[in-house]
């Protein structure tokens, strides 16, 4: 496999998978699943920011295999252990989600065994379709993009709020979180990530942090947040722009306030006339002819989900902040030398400019 596959890249020095040891792992763990002869042939997606993602093809052998190819996630060096590195925990609430109609992958296996390749780690089925981040990705001839656009964001908010519709109070997802005294301990705990990782002094994100805790709402009850709900954490289908395939990356789901994953999704949403540095988040998409705006997001969930959606400013300013706190979090890794991704050196300036942006935000009152 010396050629790109489905958006794929050798794999980054350091980041490597030793596929003779996971095909071994596998065989043992899930008899009869590989083809006999068959070999792994692993590639990394290069696009993420946090856990690691691979797309794991069945080779060398005639037979046919099922699934043929597979998706191995596992958590980088040099991050500390915690549910959004927690591979075990991520692999389980798919086995959950899954069979109750939730689009998320099928799972296949969990390793909580470090030796096998460094690190835990899990797999699932391979889900075909469009994962959408630049321009080029959008389905479909160029001239038809506007309504291919507007038909995903209609897709986008009905997803969310049938993810919202989920009956987060039944087992196993009800131990997911604790939704009491939620939007409190997001606030405390993202504010200690914000501490415990500066490279540099960030005045305006010292001062959203403040605002945040001064200004924080009640909450809107309790139902199952995916946490990093935006575009290229969902597959969407080629052929049908308005249907989502699936939801991936799923370590920071919880139980806890709906509206903070819809202000986590519009602190994604970058518009027009949002300054060029966002797009460094590699979802400047939002932004082209067809998309609606955030405003357009927030009244789109609003009616499809029945919720109120007043307080909509401070939960954006909330996902600012926290995508702030992640982007940070990635830059000090890099800061550290813990990670070759050349990606990371730049992330500094985003981290300034989702603080400002945070900071105007919360001072306006728009989204």
């Amino acid at each position: 496999m010396t050629g790109a596959v489905d958006g794929t890249i050798a794999p980054r020095e350091g980041e490597g998978v030793d596929a003779a040891a996971l095909a071994a792992w596998l065989r043992a763990v899930r008899p009869g699943l590989l083809a006999d002869g068959a070999a792994l042939a692993v590639r990394q997606y290069p696009a993420g920011f946090s856990n690691l993602t691979y797309r794991v093809d069945v080779t060398g052998t005639e037979a046919p295999a099922v699934p043929t190819a597979f998706v191995l996630r596992r958590p980088p060096r040099g991050v500390k252990p915690g549910i959004a590195h927690d591979m075990g925990r991520e692999h389980d609430l798919l086995a959950a989600l899954h069979p109750l109609g939730v689009p998320v992958p099928a799972p296949v296996a969990r390793c909580d065994d470090a030796a096998v390749l460094g690190a835990p780690f899990y797999l699932m089925a391979h889900v075909e379709g469009a994962i959408v981040r630049r321009p080029a990705d959008v389905p479909g001839p160029e001239a038809e993009r506007p309504a291919v656009l507007a038909a995903m964001a209609g897709a986008f908010v009905r997803t969310l709020a049938q993810l919202h519709a989920v009956d987060a109070a039944a087992p196993p997802l009800a131990a997911l979180g604790r939704p009491e005294g939620y939007v409190q301990r997001q606030v405390a705990g993202w504010t200690r990530r914000w501490l415990a990782s500066r490279t540099d002094d960030v005045p305006d994100i010292d001062r959203v942090a403040a605002w945040l805790e001064a200004h924080r709402p009640e909450g809107r009850g309790a139902v199952l947040v995916h946490n990093d709900f935006k575009y290229d954490n969902l597959v969407v289908d080629p052929g049908d722009p308005a249907r989502v395939r699936a939801i991936l990356d799923w370590e920071m789901a919880t139980v806890g306030d709906p509206l903070m994953d819809l202000g986590t999704a519009l602190a994604y949403w970058v518009e027009a006339d949002d300054a060029p540095v966002f797009r460094m988040l590699g979802l400047g998409v939002t932004a082209l002819p067809g998309s609606p705006t955030r405003a357009d997001v927030v009244q789109g969930y609003a009616q499809a989900s029945g919720r109120d959606v007043a307080d909509a400013p401070w939960y954006l300013a909330f996902g600012l902040f926290k995508v702030a706190v992640i982007a940070q979090q990635i830059y000090a890794r890099h800061v550290q030398g813990l990670t070759a991704d050349p990606r990371f050196a730049r992330l500094g300036e985003v981290v300034a400019a989702l603080g400002a942006r945070a900071l105007d935000t919360a001072r306006t009152g728009r989204v």
